[in-house]
């Protein structure tokens, strides 16, 4: 049987069941280098965080507190009425606040930089929220998770503690990042070389462990994908917008609004997908949703930045270099 029959048979067996009763396989080992993976991307971004990054933000309270408000507390409710307006299955609602309650990326700084962004205010705004993200990414995962109506539910019946949350997210994301911020204040120079093949090398490594698992899986793939792509689509805009909006209501500068909205609308859906293979074990629309996201969030958050781009008559920005060492 070739590649394609398979797929189409597999979409076959699975189209006549629910979203919530099927998992994404992903083997043990697969799980522990998904793990070194985001972990080695914390720590490619701590490597180009500096002690002055906080002091920055230190220096601009307004704007870090606005977008700490949208990411934590803005972000995650809107995607809670989203998952109600659109009545979407449990295991999909779930994926989706998930999502919304992951601190960014280092995409967000590439792509603030391709828009003519203000880089500096996104790579202050990375560091605070990836280390505030420790704390209020499992405590506010579990408060909307629990609440949500067909996702509660399934949450309950895993027994899901935010403490085993939280000392996995300190695991993947605490210790790298603390450790990256004193390499990097320790020996600045080793930091900035091994931040370019770190950050680079990990993002890539992320991008093949999802294509793998979207390929091992691809039968289920292909039958569920429509469940899950037009709300993706949906909330990735609706997160994009919501960072744009907030910032043109606080009447932030131009170049800022733009990195506040990929600061909001950039997700490490990488950390979500690990969250979903360690704590749910690959429940179906989750994964598909943090997977998904993975990919198509980037795609936007580029659009985007190219239409900013043009339409402010730059050609090529110049070269700079950013968290995790990738250079755009």
């Amino acid at each position: 049987m070739s590649f394609a029959m398979y797929a189409v048979a597999s979409a076959t067996t699975v189209a006549a069941g629910d979203v919530d009763d099927i998992s994404i396989a992903f083997d043990e080992k697969s799980q522990v280098l998904l793990r070194i993976v985001i972990a080695a991307i914390l720590f490619g971004i701590a490597l180009g965080t500096s002690v002055e990054d906080f002091r920055r933000a230190a220096r601009r309270p307004k704007a870090i507190a606005i977008g700490v408000a949208a990411q934590f507390i803005l972000l995650p409710a809107i995607t809670f009425g989203l998952t109600l307006l659109l009545g979407v299955k449990g295991s999909v609602a779930l994926g989706m606040i998930l999502v919304a309650c992951c601190p960014p990326g280092n995409v967000s700084n590439i792509v603030t930089h391709q828009a003519r962004g203000d880089v500096a205010l996104s790579v202050s705004m990375t560091a605070v929220s990836n280390l505030l993200a420790i704390v209020l990414m499992p405590l506010t995962f579990a408060f909307w998770g629990h609440l949500h109506p067909t996702g509660g539910p399934m949450m309950r019946a895993i027994h899901l503690d935010a403490l085993d949350m939280l000392l996995e997210i300190m695991l993947v994301i605490g210790m790298p990042f603390i450790v990256g911020i004193a390499v990097a204040h320790v020996a600045p120079r080793f930091a900035a070389r091994a931040g370019k093949v770190v950050g680079p090398v990990a993002f890539l490594a992320l991008g093949l462990l999802i294509v793998l698992a979207l390929a091992k899986n691809i039968g289920l793939f292909v039958a569920w994908i429509g469940v899950v792509a037009l709300a993706v689509f949906l909330h990735d805009a609706l997160a994009l917008g919501l960072g744009y909006t907030i910032a043109r209501a606080f009447r932030l500068p131009t170049a800022a609004t733009k990195a506040m909205t990929f600061e909001v609308g950039v997700r490490n859906a990488g950390l979500g997908l690990l969250l979903v293979f360690t704590f749910f074990g690959g429940l179906g629309g989750m994964a598909l949703v943090a997977a998904w996201w993975g990919i198509w969030d980037i795609i936007a958050a580029l659009t985007v930045a190219r239409v900013w781009r043009a339409r402010s008559g730059d050609s090529d920005p110049v070269p700079m270099s950013i968290p995790g060492g990738a250079t755009p």
